[in-house]
C-alpha cells in the first residue's frame, strides 16, 4: 500500500478526534500542478533537466504562493496539536491525588493505567507518520524540481519550531514510556505494551542519552549532557529551540534567578548553544526525564539536590531581601 493512501486511512480513522494533519493528497496536486508548468515552460538541456528549476521556489509562483505556506500551516497546526495532548496526557499521570481527579474529570478521560498507556501509544503513532508524511512529501518535492529546497524547508522548520520530532513532549514520552516498564518490571505486573520499539537510556562514558529507533528509518537520540555545566542535565528544562539545560544553569545563561524563573527572562536572552533569542519564556520542565534520570544516577543526584539546594536557599535570601529593601525605599 503506498504511503499516501495509508496516511489518508490514518487520518479518516482519526476522524473522531478532529486531529490536524498533512494534507498529503492536496500537495501532491499542487506539485503535479507546478511539475506541468516545469514541462511546458522549462527548456531543456541535452541531459533531459530544465535549465531554469534550480531557481525554483524562488521564482515558482505555485510554490511561494500555495505548497509550502500550505505546508507550513499545517505542520504548525500538527505540532501544536501534539504538544497539547502530550501535555495533557503527562499532566495526569505525574498528578496526585484531589488534582488528579480534577484533572480527569475536566478532561472526561479515564485516568486508569491501560487508559494512559493507549494514549501515549496513539500520540507517538501521531507524531511519527505525521514526521514521515512531511518528510516524504518535501523529498517529491526535490525529485520534481530536482533541487534541495525541500531539504532547506526542513531546516527552517526547525528554525520555526515545527518539526514535531524536535519537540520537547516527545523527549517526555520517550521517559514516560522508559519509566512505565521500569515501574511495571519493579512491580512484578503484566507486561505493558511499548509506546516505542528499541527506546533506552543509553550511558557512554558516563554521559547519558535518550536513543530511540523509530519505524521508517527514524532515529532520534537525545545529549542529556548540560552545555553549560558538562554535567548530567539536573532539573531539566528545554528551551523552544530545542536544546536542554538545567533549570539552574539556564537561569544564569538568561540572567534571572530561581525564584522569579525562566518566564521572566529578557526576550533578548539567546540560547548558549545556538544563539536564538526569546528561547526562554516558553520553556518546558522535563518532569518525566527528572525522574528517569533521579533513578538511574541516584548517588549523582543526590549529590546534585544538595548543592543546589544550598544555592537556592541562597538565591531565595538575596531575592526576598532585595524585594524589602525595594518596599522599604532603602
Amino acid at each position: 500500500m503506498k504511503f499516501c493512501k495509508k496516511y489518508e486511512e490514518y487520518m479518516q480513522g482519526q476522524g473522531n478526534k478532529k486531529l490536524p494533519g498533512v494534507g498529503f493528497k492536496k500537495l501532491k496536486k499542487i506539485l503535479k500542478r507546478c511539475r506541468k508548468q516545469v514541462h511546458s515552460h522549462g527548456v531543456l538541456h541535452g541531459d533531459g533537466v530544465p535549465h531554469d528549476t534550480s531557481t525554483c521556489p524562488h521564482h515558482c509562483p505555485v510554490c511561494d504562493g500555495t505548497f509550502f505556506p500550505s505546508l507550513c500551516k499545517e505542520m504548525s497546526e500538527v505540532v501544536g496539536s501534539f504538544n497539547e495532548r502530550a501535555k495533557r496526557l503527562l499532566e495526569l499521570h505525574l498528578a496526585s491525588g484531589f488534582h488528579k481527579c480534577f484533572i480527569w474529570l475536566k478532561g472526561k478521560s479515564h485516568g486508569n493505567h491501560a487508559a494512559l498507556i493507549q494514549e501515549g501509544r496513539d500520540l507517538v503513532t501521531y507524531a511519527l507518520i505525521n514526521a514521515i508524511a512531511m518528510r516524504k512529501i518535501l523529498k517529491k518535492y526535490d525529485k520534481i524540481h530536482y533541487s534541495k529546497q525541500g531539504q532547506a524547508f526542513r531546516s527552517q522548520a526547525q528554525s520555526m519550531h515545527i518539526e514535531i520530532l524536535q519537540s520537547p513532549w516527545l523527549c517526555e514520552l520517550m521517559a514516560f514510556h522508559i519509566n512505565l516498564r521500569e515501574t511495571n518490571s519493579n512491580s512484578n505486573s503484566k507486561k505493558a505494551p511499548a509506546l516505542f520499539e528499541g527506546c533506552s537510556l543509553i550511558f557512554n562514558d558516563g554521559k547519558p542519552s535518550l536513543s530511540c529507533e523509530l519505524f521508517d528509518s527514524i532515529k532520534i537520540d537525545i545529549d542529556l549532557t548540560c552545555s553549560i555545566c558538562l554535567d548530567i542535565v539536573f532539573d531539566p528544562v528545554s528551551l523552544t529551540c530545542g536544546h536542554i539545560f538545567c533549570c539552574m544553569c539556564a537561569c544564569k545563561a538568561a540572567s534571572v534567578n530561581i525564584v522569579d524563573g525562566l518566564e521572566t527572562a529578557n526576550p533578548k536572552e539567546k540560547c548558549p548553544i545556538c544563539r536564538e533569542a526569546g528561547v526562554y519564556e516558553g520553556a518546558v520542565h522535563l518532569e518525566e526525564l527528572h525522574i528517569l534520570l533521579n533513578r538511574s544516577c541516584p548517588e549523582y543526584w543526590e549529590e546534585r539536590r544538595k548543592t543546589e539546594k544550598t544555592e537556592r536557599i541562597q538565591q531565595t535570601k538575596e531575592h526576598w531581601e532585595s524585594q524589602c529593601r525595594l518596599f522599604m525605599g532603602i
